[in-house]
């Protein structure tokens, strides 16, 4: 596998950089190498909320999101922008999850065509480039751009949010509704990503008090820059202002919960520093950003305040849990890319990255991906097509409760409700639970608060042929009575990838 990915990177290093069209080249490649992945599982059990928000959308209309969203719609600690994104598709593509990787994919690619005209505009076009291949150096990204989650949607919205708010800065006219649009947008994708928008503040100081004459071109004022950011800002605050307004009792209800909850949660979750910064992140690429803090402190360049920004953050507040950290990360790409640049010896620059790629690219598909499908979680996506194969109209599901409990299995319904086209009918009954002290600090505590939809009631799917699954945590696990009538007489195909990572298994049964 390291040989593989010498191999590719010493190939890469013999293609010329792209004379025309770099941004539509890189978009084709970053949104090439997510194809792979589209076939992983939903590894986060966390898809389960974001696909029952959209869900909603799909079933009952957006009016009835608008109005229900944080109410009848469960909302956790959860923002509506990319569900409401989600349902959309779902509404648009009748439900079919190659819609919502095709999406995510989409939002992946142009997140690296954002972080590359970040860098042109600020610095260079070489730099723009560099630095989009670095966010390809990042391996964990490729196992989180298929998924139906919102960390990837939520990284695009603030870079997007970065770059227009830079262009309404520099050139006014139509970026700054285009800036008002996307820093509302990603205002409401996720609560974290408030800390990072704190970063357009810095850009706002950056270009106010820049000189008109800058690099040998003519630039506006720094007065009629702040002048535009200030009307950016204005239009943008009225209408979150409308939103939160709207939704005052959620939102305040959720920022409690956060500070009571996810605040002091954050100590006892998630990764540390060194696990994202040298295996998750590719280390040139770590090492190539540390470098540019002293390249950018010789060159006293303020426009490196601007990228430094978000990723101090992460360092400053001790935000370790990753998919928290993923907005920052094409911050840390232009980072990698100003110290590449840096380097006296282009050529060394330039193989370092594209090695840094190559070997991330290797590194995810070769093992990353593999590892995936040997979780257990794999057996509701195998569940899901099989089911789809089947001459069935709709499938009634069992949820057995396992011994020892770590997240409510009830979850996983959503799951395999992404993976199949079948009407799903799900009875929900409280199942056993931990303790209310280890709930109340457990980071799958979101599990326990579980609601079932309206849509899998009994009369879902109406009449027709019927499947039943049974979805449970341990081999050998007996059936209680109504479940062994319900299946009598059926014949049965088990999914029983069981793997010793993971405390939680989800295995599958099912009878037709």
């Amino acid at each position: 596998m390291p040989v593989a990915g010498v191999v590719l990177a010493y190939a890469l290093s013999r293609v010329p950089l792209p004379g025309r069209y770099p941004a539509t080249m890189l978009f084709i490649v970053s949104f090439a190498v997510t194809l792979p992945f589209w076939r992983e599982p939903e590894v986060i059990v966390d898809s389960s909320r974001y696909f029952t928000q959209a869900k909603h959308l799909e079933v009952y209309g957006i009016g009835y999101f608008l109005r229900e969203w944080g109410k009848a719609i469960p909302a956790w600690t959860d923002m509506p922008a990319v569900p409401f994104l989600y349902g959309l598709i779902l509404k648009l593509s009748g439900e079919t999850r190659a819609y919502i990787q095709m999406f995510t994919s989409s939002l992946f690619a142009l997140t690296i065509m954002l972080t590359y005209r970040i860098g042109k505009t600020l610095w260079s076009r070489e730099l723009g480039f560099y630095a989009g291949v670095s966010l390809l150096a990042m391996p964990y990204l490729y196992t989180q751009a298929p998924l139906m989650l919102v960390d990837v949607p939520t990284t695009f919205m603030f870079t997007l949010s970065v770059y227009t708010f830079i262009m309404a800065l520099k050139q006014g006219r139509s970026w700054i509704p285009a800036a008002s649009a996307a820093l509302f947008t990603a205002f409401f994708s996720k609560y974290s990503t408030w800390l990072m928008l704190s970063g357009l503040g810095v850009i706002f100081l950056v270009y106010s008090i820049r000189k008109p004459e800058a690099r040998g071109r003519k630039t506006d004022s720094g007065r009629k820059a702040a002048s535009r950011g200030l009307v950016t800002a204005f239009i943008a605050s009225l209408l979150i202002g409308f939103v939160v307004w709207h939704k005052f009792d959620v939102f305040s209800e959720q920022i409690r919960f956060l500070m009571a909850y996810q605040k002091p949660g954050l100590r006892r979750w998630g990764e540390s520093f060194v696990s994202t910064f040298l295996f998750q992140v590719h280390p040139f690429i770590t090492i190539a950003a540390a470098y540019s803090l002293y390249a950018a402190f010789k060159k006293r360049d303020l426009s490196y305040l601007i990228i430094i920004w978000p990723v101090l953050l992460l360092f400053l507040l001790q935000i370790k849990r990753i998919r928290y950290s993923m907005p920052a990360f094409p911050m840390l790409a232009l980072m990698a890319s100003y110290g590449l640049c840096a380097i006296r010896n282009r050529e060394a620059g330039k193989s370092a990255a594209l090695c840094a790629m190559a070997c991330s690219l290797v590194l995810a598909t070769f093992a990353y991906l593999p590892f995936l499908h040997k979780t257990s979680s794999v057996n509701i996506k195998h569940a899901g097509e099989y089911l789809n194969a089947l001459d069935i109209r709709k499938c009634e599901v069992f949820v057995l409760p396992p011994e020892d409990p770590v997240l409510n299995a009830a979850v996983s319904v959503p799951l395999l409700d992404i993976f199949t086209d079948k009407d799903i009918r799900y009875e929900y009954t409280p199942l056993p639970r931990p303790p209310r002290e280890e709930v109340e600090k457990s980071p799958l505590r979101f599990t326990w608060e579980y609601r079932n939809p309206a849509y899998y009631g009994p009369e879902a799917g109406g009449t027709g042929k019927t499947a039943v699954v049974v979805i449970y945590g341990k081999p050998g696990k007996e059936l209680p009575d109504p479940v062994r009538e319900r299946i009598e007489g059926l014949a049965k195909k088990e999914f029983l990838v069981y793997d010793e990572i993971f405390i939680d298994q989800t295995l599958v049964t099912v009878y037709y």
